[in-house]
């Protein structure tokens, strides 16, 4: 489990937004032998890895020797995005002496843990003839908070306004934002016609406790699960069924883009890889109803200073296994059949699990799971690690969480039915 967390770190390190993350994990599958699919071409039906990228998102799969077009598909869904400050069209502004960057909120942050950090800046921009250009700063900005010489009260309570107290400082004499970021890019300023950023902690990952049984670090949620979506497929390579890993975009703010998972991404991939296999609509049908979508995203462990907001008979805890995430609204997709297959799965691995439900008083989110067996009537189970502080800048985990989770998917992906 150290030798996970520790890649796992990497990993994140590598994945400054939603753009890093998908090239990061097709450059690792192609490194390993898969091969980049064009969206544009037919499917190839071979057997071995394949792997595309559309925009924040990417797709990957392995056809096992002798599948045909109603061979199961075993989905691994995750998300690559993560909460934070998104810079708008014209980023730089300026006032009272100051350069600042003009940003919106993406999502939904803990905003009060954006102050005083040491935020860069990553995504892509896109030239005028339409290549696009992966770009990842240092530490380039950060947002002050009051001193509390000036704001006596802020202790009683602390109350951010989205507009005016959130906009970072970026330097007094520094340049604009877009001539930075092009120069990096080494692409003329004049050149960038487009620009798709987010701002991001530039702290590295950390074991941390006395006895290192936690990691500290950003955008667990929810890269903890795409990782361990991929270190899982890295493994597959003994399963009857499709193994396929679908992490998209935009979970944080709905999904409803073409790379989200209330998007066609995953469903244009499945009846690719179907149709390449020589099936038609039946067979695709067919095969849909065999299969499974574990739908992997992080969870809330008990909050030793708030119990009072937890399920007081389900109390998650760091270490304790990934969770089973449910809820009798259906924002979680498990059911028991679901349970089953999870359990299943862990019991093969070796690694505990437990489970999580919410306090009636507090209605939980959702993820990918319900979209996705709506859109392709999946049997769909939600799970994911625990966390402290989700959708803070700097998260906290169990430090043998993430490579439970990534054992548990290894035999999920194993398993048929």
């Amino acid at each position: 489990m150290s030798d996970h967390c520790t890649d796992l770190v990497d990993f994140v390190a590598a994945s400054p937004s939603s753009f890093h993350a998908a090239r990061t994990v097709a450059g690792r599958l192609i490194a390993a032998g898969f091969a980049a699919v064009d969206e544009t071409l037919p499917f190839e039906a071979a057997p071995g890895g394949y792997v595309l990228v559309r925009d924040g998102a990417v797709l990957a799969w392995r056809i096992p020797e002798g599948a045909t077009a109603t061979t199961p598909f075993h989905v691994v869904g995750a998300h690559t995005d993560s909460p934070g400050l998104k810079p708008k069209p014209q980023p730089t502004t300026a006032g009272n002496g100051w350069r600042q960057v003009a940003v919106e909120v993406y999502g939904g942050p803990l905003l009060n843990s954006w102050l005083d950090r040491d935020l860069g800046l990553a995504g892509r921009l896109v030239g005028r003839d339409g290549t696009e250009h992966l770009v990842a700063t240092g530490p380039v900005m950060r947002v002050p908070q009051l001193a509390i010489h000036l704001d006596r009260q802020v202790n009683d309570g602390l109350t951010l306004n989205k507009q005016t107290h959130l906009q970072p400082v970026w330097g007094i004499q520094a340049g604009g934002v877009l001539a930075h970021l092009a120069e990096l890019a080494g692409l003329d300023p004049d050149d960038v016609a487009g620009h798709d950023l987010i701002s991001f902690d530039t702290q590295r990952g950390a074991r941390i406790g006395a006895a290192e049984e936690f990691l500290a670090c950003g955008r667990l949620d929810n890269l903890s699960s795409v990782h361990a979506g991929l270190t899982a497929l890295e493994a597959a390579t003994d399963t009857d069924v499709i193994a396929v890993l679908a992490a998209f975009d935009h979970e944080e703010v709905g999904s409803e883009s073409r790379s989200g998972a209330s998007g066609p991404v995953l469903a244009d991939v499945l009846l690719g890889i179907s149709t390449a296999l020589g099936g038609g609509p039946d067979q695709l049908r067919r095969a849909l109803a065999a299969s499974w979508c574990v739908s992997a995203d992080a969870g809330h462990a008990v909050h030793p200073n708030y119990p009072e907001r937890h399920d007081p008979t389900h109390r998650p805890m760091p270490n304790g296994g990934p969770l089973l995430k449910v809820n009798a609204n259906q924002r979680y997709a498990s059911d028991g059949a679901g349970a089953a297959l999870w359990s299943r799965a862990c019991d093969a691995a070796g690694v505990p699990t437990q489970v999580f439900v919410s306090n009636n008083a507090l209605p939980c989110g959702s993820t990918i799971g319900p979209l996705t067996a709506t859109r392709l009537g999946l049997r769909t189970v939600d799970v994911g690690i625990a966390l402290l502080s989700m959708h803070s800048a700097r998260e906290l985990c169990g430090a043998d969480d993430p490579g439970y989770l990534a054992a548990a998917l290894r035999e999920f992906y194993r398993q048929v039915g």
